[in-house]
């Protein structure tokens, strides 16, 4: 605690008024800068086992669902494994054939680790509650169990007491005409396996205007529940603790809203070290920006019995820090994986499809090295809309926030047939661009589509073609192209990335035939 306080002070003289530059996570110097994940890792939790680290974040409609990270110095993280498998074991709404749940999905969750065992728990909005465990954290994880089938919930956390007693603690959001939406928040006791809860036993613990993330602690023999609530400055990030789960609880506030730019601590996970330092890893719950809600990590020093987030301030409110020191040196390493050489018998951790995929439609054997997709109709292809949103096996990854981001992808369009176009995309919810290779009465041509819109650049020379995405920190979006991989021409066109449904932009690797199933292309490497 007093190592992480020297930190903080040390600082004080500029990140107090800083602002999110193009600088994140580990400066080489004993010191990192946040974010210290820039791109799309929402709803965080995280938690210390041994000299290790391990964090999930929520992925909605993505497919493999709830992603598991790993860090050895809570800086630099590497993307381990996913939860779920299949999505559609939540909801048929999530296959390929519906896609039917654009910001809903799965929301919130929570890491455990006790039984020897990693337990993660996470809830939809529409479906309820569901459960998984295993032994590892990168897996086997053991087919997904729903404890609550239900509408309206969110943000639950699991919690072991000393006695052996397992709880569940959840978010219920109700709306009636006379008082409008109402946060409840609920705890129940669990049975001894973790996969039912005793309806019996339920009881409201606190209630407010936008109550959530919800973390419960036992920190030297008092209880501490974690949470969000709006006030009056925004979201803030709060405490309740008490001598029993039963109550009675004190309430304080512990971050303040960083007005100058919106990006306030939200979801996230307290941690002791093994050298007895507090930290706290969070989500920025304000989201808006085109990467979507990014990941920093902020010193926690306790205060009269309670962790103030970040900077203190007078008031003993924390505030965001936006450089410190690093809390563990280590000569282990790891770099948040973006490339694909496609070369292994499973895709790499980096990637989430958008919705379920069908899997008749992708492989990494009929070409060994490289990823074939074979092209099929989108789901309501009369549609004039958004195609990207309807069109199944788009394999995507989170767009980072750098300063010189640059995407190139390898691709073979021997094969394509009339109707068929496959490249290259960046999409939320908001906007989209498409840029490859369309074929259309036998005749191939590279276009670039932007919110509806088509331009025809050229072409193509041969089978094969690489395709770039470049962009910055404004998410302002170039593309160029190769057929040599040497000598790249850059379009005037611009695409300007957003945010929607709380999700980040992504960028990815599309294929899709407005006529019939027919057709595919091959990628050799996504760097």
């Amino acid at each position: 605690m007093k190592q992480a306080l020297i930190g903080v002070l040390f600082f004080a003289s500029f990140m107090l008024n800083a602002q999110f530059t193009a600088k994140w996570g580990d400066q080489g110097d004993g010191t990192y800068c946040n974010p210290v994940l820039p791109g799309d890792f929402s709803d965080l939790d995280a938690i210390r086992v041994g000299a290790d680290f391990y964090a999930i974040t929520s992925t909605f409609q993505y497919s493999p669902g709830v992603a598991v990270l790993h860090s050895k110095d809570l800086v630099n993280w590497e993307i381990l494994s996913h939860v779920v498998n299949d999505v559609t074991t939540i909801s048929a709404e999530m296959n390929w054939d519906r896609m039917n749940r654009y910001g809903t999905g799965i929301w919130a969750g929570s890491i455990r680790y006790y039984k020897n065992r990693f337990w993660v728990y996470f809830g939809t909005p529409d479906e309820g509650f569901f459960m998984s465990s295993a032994s590892k954290p990168e897996g086997p994880w053991e087919p997904l169990h729903c404890i609550m089938h239900a509408k309206g919930w969110d943000d639950c956390c699991s919690f072991l007491d000393d006695d052996g007693q397992l709880y569940f603690i959840a978010t219920n959001f109700a709306t009636d005409s006379k008082n409008g939406r109402k946060y409840n928040i609920h705890l129940f006791k669990m049975t001894p396996d973790g996969k039912s809860l005793l309806a019996e036993t339920d009881s409201i613990i606190h209630q407010s205007n936008g109550s959530e993330a919800n973390k419960l602690y036992k920190i030297n023999g008092l209880y501490y529940h974690y949470f969000s609530e709006v006030k009056r400055e925004g979201r803030v990030v709060m405490m309740e603790r008490a001598k029993s789960l039963k109550g009675p609880w004190e309430v304080r506030q512990l971050n303040h809203v960083d007005k100058n730019v919106d990006r306030e601590p939200n979801q996230g996970g307290l941690m002791e070290l093994e050298n007895g330092q507090w930290w706290f890893l969070t989500h920025h719950g304000t989201g808006g920006g085109f990467e979507g809600r990014m990941a920093s990590l902020l010193p926690v020093t306790w205060m009269d019995g309670w962790p103030v987030i970040g900077a203190p301030c007078p008031d003993s409110i924390g505030q965001m820090v936006w450089r410190a020191e690093k809390p563990i040196t280590t000569t282990t390493k790891f770099t948040l994986q973006t490339s694909d050489e496609f070369s292994a018998k499973t895709l790499s951790a980096i990637w989430e499809w958008n919705y379920q995929p069908r899997s008749d439609k992708w492989s990494l054997t009929e070409r060994k090295g490289w990823l074939r997709l074979h092209a099929f109709q989108p789901i309501r292809p009369e549609d004039s809309r958004q195609i990207i949103l309807r069109a199944g096996n788009t394999l995507t990854q989170r767009s980072l926030r750098t300063s010189n981001a640059v995407v190139t992808v390898k691709m073979d369009f021997s094969h394509l047939a009339n109707g068929e176009f496959a490249g290259l995309t960046h999409f939320s919810t908001k906007s989209y661009s498409l840029f490859g290779i369309r074929q259309t009465d036998n005749k191939r041509n590279l276009v670039l589509e932007i919110n509806g819109k088509d331009t025809t650049i050229s072409a193509p020379k041969g089978n094969i073609i690489f395709l770039r995405s470049t962009w910055g920190l404004d998410g302002v979006g170039r593309y160029a192209f190769s057929f040599n991989n040497k000598t790249f021409v850059e379009l005037n066109q611009k695409h300007v990335f957003t945010w929607g449904s709380y999700r980040g932009d992504r960028v990815g690797i599309f294929n899709y035939n407005l006529l019939e199933e027919k057709g595919f292309v091959d990628v050799d490497w996504f760097r």
